[in-house]
């Protein structure tokens, strides 16, 4: 490892120490605000079975049913990828390569 390099880890190092301390490092924080997404809602408007949204999007249908239930909530990659998916469905689904099927209505 060279010196420039090893000096550039060592003070991302010492602004890690100082902000677990509580200090002002170099860095900024930069918080983003990302929507609550109702599930549920979303799955519907896309005409997706549980089952079929939770393989669309890669989690499994347990989670599904719980962030519909309200015994959990989306976070992190989860909450921005359904935030993305309510604003813009169709652009998500086809880069995801997903084809939706519309929900047969009751006669």
């Amino acid at each position: 490892m060279g010196r420039k390099a090893f000096e550039a880890i060592k003070a991302g190092m010492e602004d890690a120490v100082a902000h677990l301390a509580g200090e002002q490092g170099r860095g900024r924080l930069r918080r983003v605000h990302v929507p609550d997404v109702d599930v549920n809602a979303l799955r519907l408007k896309l005409g997706l079975s549980q089952e079929d949204f939770a393989a669309a999007f890669g989690v499994s249908v347990g989670t599904v049913r719980n962030w519909e239930q309200g015994r959990r909530q989306p976070d992190g990659p989860a909450r921005v990828l359904l935030a993305v998916i309510d604003k813009a469905p169709g652009a998500v689904l086809d880069v995801l390569g997903v084809g939706h099927k519309r929900r047969k209505r009751a006669a």
